[in-house]
């Protein structure tokens, strides 16, 4: 299994990554309520070999941008940091779907100034606004890559039609989608990106609900690896393809430290196939 992955065929960054939403007030909104751990952790993470952080210009709003920027800056040349832009923010839990062009342009230039950087790595439609035509949507995001200020596009929340015709206006490397051994609704966009080798990146990625019962094939595994179940939900995903980057998002030190250990669990295939079976 490969402990790695090319983005766009060129950007290669370690499987497990970080996704920061967490670090940030209550319903996503305003600044944490510990500042210096939510800075604790980002740092933390990247001693521990992540390279790959996700963010968004809504989180916060602009807070968990501003947060990595603080803490990470200047970036290591290793370091990717993946930011969308498509949702405003109304107050805490509230997301609204914008995806007019210019929307999209305004919020690249302003996270490229809370970031710090000339050009993001991986730009990511939040959600496609179903109120613009989705070409003239990803056709402002090539735009902005053909001027220099995106590097590689991606796509969240989409199904196979959308995530096709998108690949027609411009190359997309990514697709963010909820997945996670509990829910795989989007299994056939996963196998999708899995034919056409782009990175899949599964959010909410460790809900196991009922399936880490006492006694349940979950929660038998685990102990069979000294884990816990949210290790072995990571490591199935890791298994699932090699496409897979999950990024389980946290705001403590030690369940960051617990997340990444999963990255050294390999499952056998019966006990892969146990929990597939679950779903």
């Amino acid at each position: 299994m490969s402990e790695t992955f090319s983005l766009g065929g060129d950007l290669t960054v370690n499987r497990l990554g970080y996704g920061a939403m967490r670090l940030t007030g209550e319903g996503i909104w305003g600044p944490p309520a510990d500042r210096d751990n939510a800075l604790a952790v980002l740092r933390r993470a990247v001693e521990l070999g992540i390279d790959f952080i996700d963010t968004a210009d809504s989180y916060g709003p602009h807070v968990n941008e501003e947060l990595i920027r603080e803490a990470l800056h200047p970036y290591a040349d290793n370091l990717v940091v993946a930011t969308k832009a498509g949702l405003v923010r109304t107050g805490p839990n509230e997301w609204h779907t914008l995806g007019k062009p210019f929307y999209l342009r305004q919020a690249l230039e302003t996270s490229l100034r809370r970031l710090g950087v000339e050009r993001i790595d991986l730009f990511q439609l939040h959600r496609i606004d179903p109120e613009v035509p989705l070409e003239d949507q990803v056709g402002e995001l090539k735009k902005l890559r053909d001027e220099g200020k995106i590097r590689h596009i991606g796509l969240s929340e989409v199904d196979v039609s959308q995530l096709a015709a998108a690949r027609e206006v411009v190359p997309i490397a990514s697709v963010q989608n909820l997945y996670n051994l509990a829910n795989r609704r989007h299994e056939a966009v996963l196998d999708y990106a899995t034919e056409h080798n782009i990175a899949f990146i599964p959010w909410f990625p460790v809900a196991t609900g009922e399936l880490a019962r006492p006694g349940g094939v979950l929660d038998t595994a685990a102990k069979d690896h000294g884990a816990t179940p949210a290790q072995l939900a990571l490591a199935w995903l890791l298994r699932r393809s090699p496409v897979v980057l999950p990024i389980p998002g946290t705001s403590s030190v030690a369940h960051l430290e617990e997340n990444t250990a999963a990255r050294s669990i390999e499952l056998t295939d019966e006990q892969f196939e146990k929990l597939s079976a679950l779903g």
